[in-house]
């Protein structure tokens, strides 16, 4: 199959139940190599669910879900894990790692999983541990490691061996602003140094136009984050409304719609619609004058 004329996932009118519930509706939508997909929307919108069905942990009632051009809803169970061993990673929003393991342990796990030779693992494992910064943190007990850390190992073990297509479901969940920032660029860095394709679940509006406008350039002395003045190519914000596809197109074309399904989202942050999505200081509002206190 020639994969550079077909989507890295797409789905086709893809609808799934949970009971008598509809978790999504007819969903459509095509991810481009390399390209990234923000998706958000309110709690409960179908955001996750929409994740386990491109990785193939749930298979949908209707429709198709195509990774690398093939029809993962009709593949037999070993083939799917097979594909995804190959070409996936993904990291959840909740902790997943094996804290009775080192670091060193955790990052080698899907590849020991595949019976790579031990040389090979190693020269995997050193590499992407320093790619997210803990190199010098092998032997430590994942444990041990602060939040920020224990993310970045996350982030670690689910490119190793560089997946073509990573998923993330809200990765700066319960992080503090500088350790978000840290894996937002990573995430950045997986995408424009790696060629990494990307779904990318939110709901902080403020992370889209960071990753809309911010790319990685590599250099002779290695590779950093810059902003840009326009937005990065092939990167499209999708809004899910009660498991319907309420809004596909560009940070920029989000920004500044006035459907009100996408009104509804940015409401809290007042300042969102001609910029990017700024959020404005949480604490303002609880501050008062000093003619308000006396």
């Amino acid at each position: 199959m020639n994969f550079t004329q077909t989507s890295a996932i797409e789905f086709r009118n893809v609808s799934i139940s949970f009971d008598d519930t509809q978790a999504l509706r007819n969903v459509s939508f095509t991810l481009p190599r390399g390209g990234m997909i923000c998706v958000t929307g309110d709690s409960r919108s179908g955001k996750s669910v929409l994740l386990r069905l491109a990785i193939g942990f749930l298979r949908p009632d209707e429709g198709e879900v195509l990774i690398n051009g093939q029809d993962i809803t009709v593949m037999e169970e070993n083939d799917l894990l097979a594909l995804r061993r190959e070409t996936m990673g993904m990291v959840f929003q909740e902790n997943a790692l094996f804290t009775g393991q080192t670091v060193y342990e955790n990052a080698a796990y899907r590849l020991t999983d595949r019976d790579w030779p031990e040389d090979k693992i190693e020269g995997a494992v050193v590499e992407v541990l320093t790619f997210v910064g803990l190199q010098d943190e092998l032997d430590k007990q994942a444990e041990e490691l602060s939040g920020g850390m224990k993310r970045r190992l996350e982030l670690a073990r689910a490119l190793i061996g560089w997946p073509s297509i990573m998923l993330f479901d809200e990765p700066t969940s319960g992080l503090d602003p500088i350790n978000a920032q840290h894996v937002l660029d990573l995430i950045v860095r997986a995408r424009d140094i790696h060629g990494i394709s990307s779904i990318f679940v939110t709901k902080a509006l403020h992370e889209i136009p960071y990753l809309a406008k911010h790319r990685a350039v590599e250099s002779k002395a290695g590779s950093h984050i810059e902003k840009i003045s326009g937005y990065v190519p092939d990167v499209r914000v999708l809004l899910l409304d009660e498991g319907k596809l309420a809004f596909f197109g560009s940070p920029q074309e989000f920004a500044q719609s006035s459907l009100p399904e996408v009104q509804h989202m940015l409401h809290p942050v007042t300042e969102a619609i001609h910029g990017e999505l700024d959020v404005d200081d949480p604490w303002q509002q609880n501050r008062k004058s000093k003619g308000d206190l006396e």
